[in-house]
């Protein structure tokens, strides 16, 4: 195809340093490093820490600390507040506000006119060129592409700083021309209100050639029965006969990937899992058989990883890409051309390769469960209730686990609430498959529940059709950067859960 070739040849060059960044990991991210340092050198921070004279990245993470939200919180509420120079050399206009679980508590990250340059929009493309590569003949530039965000709007802090979400602030920066290539107009996008927007996402683009999808996949399932029953249609390529991509990310797709090919079931259906974050955008699976995603190292993104036996800890230890291990769960601390220093996001990964480095999110390092040393991550949980599912033909809209605390001779254990979008036959069968599924993908777990020693097999509660949509309208939280907490180690959202139920 003309179209296709053309794309190519101008993404030959991008491909090449992809290739270069793929072979030489930690040359590419030492430049990285030094590039942001060389930049900000002149900043209140760069001052506060001598960045002229840092010379390896040992000496980097030696000299300054590990940073959460809560502590880099001061130096983004100067920044609202109109002041420059501080952690970025350059004025810093938006801030993407975060709300990636339902605490209250809202996060203003900063995000630089370099980072939406060559992080967030470099992510975009390199989406295109990747997929282009992948699959040749494809038809997905000739038509539109819809996508579902946030549903918060921009909002003025003063007459030079704004907020919003993520989406929100690329939809505000995006080139004129992409508006061709989108659908439903940013009028829409941005609306604030969910349940009107998702009308009028419908009425806006059911005639429209949608080839493409870009969102997260648990609310993207909202839209699709809306869109199905507005039509009276089977299935989304009975709406668009040219829709050929998911693009996804957010939360695990496994979960919900029989349904996807139930609502999309033609063959030439393809998947692609992004890592897009208010903070920055860190992967995408570049290999359509390989679910792993492709950890982007020169989009001015400097990584290091911290074992999760640090976390805690008053200095805790980091490890650079070279010294990483397979298989291994690592909380993320980025670096970034959006002026974040050190800061640890709150997700955790593990390597499926070194060489290129290929990573898979594992979770958050607040949403597990270790409140009998079993140490269940979202990883443990989601790859059991998949097996779950596969076994006994059930489907999942949604679901969160939580401790049951020991009481007096009563042992704990684990309380799973799922609402099912494909009920199981016998919720017991399923219920004992979970449980053994997590012994095996968790050892640690498997040891605590031999012979019931120290934890009883799981409790599981049904809950009923649309529960968690209508437990995050109350709170008012709905839309697509709004996530159900998967994992909790505290019983705070299932006992709100199960009162609604």
């Amino acid at each position: 195809m003309v179209l296709n070739s053309l794309v190519s040849l101008i993404n030959m060059r991008r491909l090449s340093q992809i290739q270069l960044f793929k072979k030489d990991p930690v040359d590419v991210q030492k430049a990285c490093l030094y590039e942001l340092l060389q930049k900000a050198a002149n900043t209140e921070f760069g001052n506060k820490y001598d960045f002229k004279s840092i010379k390896s990245r040992k000496e980097f993470a030696e000299r300054v600390p590990i940073h959460t939200y809560e502590t880099f919180q001061p130096y983004i509420e100067r920044c609202l507040k109109g002041e420059d120079n501080i952690f970025w050399a350059e004025k810093i206009k938006w801030f993407a506000k975060s709300s990636g679980t339902t605490s209250a508590k809202s996060k203003f990250i900063p995000v630089s006119k370099t980072a939406l340059e060559d992080c967030h929009f470099r992510g975009g493309k390199d989406i295109i060129a990747l997929y282009n590569k992948n699959y040749p003949d494809n038809n997905m530039l000739r038509g539109k592409s819809l996508g579902l965000g946030g549903s918060h709007e921009v909002c003025k802090f003063n007459n030079d700083s704004y907020y919003g979400d993520l989406s929100a602030i690329l939809i505000e920066n995006l080139p004129f021309w992409t508006k061709f290539a989108k659908t439903p107009d940013s009028s829409i996008m941005l609306m604030s209100e969910w349940e009107e927007k998702l009308e009028k996402i419908v009425a806006a683009t059911v005639n429209e050639n949608v080839t493409s999808l870009a969102g997260v996949p648990s609310w993207f399932l909202t839209l699709i029965n809306k869109i199905l029953e507005t039509t009276g249609k089977n299935n989304l390529h009975e709406v668009w006969p040219n829709l050929e991509l998911f693009i996804h990310g957010g939360v695990s797709f496994e979960p919900y990937r029989e349904q996807y090919k139930k609502l999309c079931p033609l063959p030439g259906m393809h998947y692609l899992e992004t890592y897009n974050a208010s903070e920055g955008f860190f992967g995408i699976q570049d290999d359509p058989n390989d679910s792993s995603m492709l950890l982007m190292l020169d989009y001015g993104v400097y990584y290091e990883f911290m074992p999760m036996s640090e976390l805690g800890k008053e200095y805790p230890k980091t490890l650079t890409i070279d010294e990483v291990e397979l298989e291994k769960s690592y909380a993320l601390i980025i670096t970034t051309n959006g002026g974040l220093w050190r800061y640890m996001i709150g997700d955790t990964i593990k390597f499926t390769s070194l060489l290129p480095a290929k990573i898979k999110i594992t979770g958050r390092t607040k949403l597990y469960i270790n409140v009998f040393g079993e140490e269940l991550i979202m990883d443990n949980a989601s790859a059991a209730l998949n097996e779950a599912c596969r076994q006994t033909g059930a489907s999942v809209s949604e679901y969160t686990v939580a401790p049951i605390y020991s009481h007096d001779k009563d042992k704990g254990g684990h309380e799973w609430l799922i609402e099912f979008d494909n009920h199981p036959k016998d919720i017991e069968a399923f219920r004992d498959i979970l449980d053994k599924e997590i012994q095996n993908v968790n050892s640690d777990y498997e040891a605590k529940r031999y012979k019931n020693m120290t934890l009883n097999k799981l409790k599981l509660n049904v809950a009923r059709k649309n529960l968690f949509y209508d437990w995050l309208k109350n709170k008012g939280k709905l839309g697509g950067q709004n996530k159900v907490p998967r994992l909790w180690n505290n019983r705070d959202h299932i006992d709100e859960l199960l009162k609604l139920n």
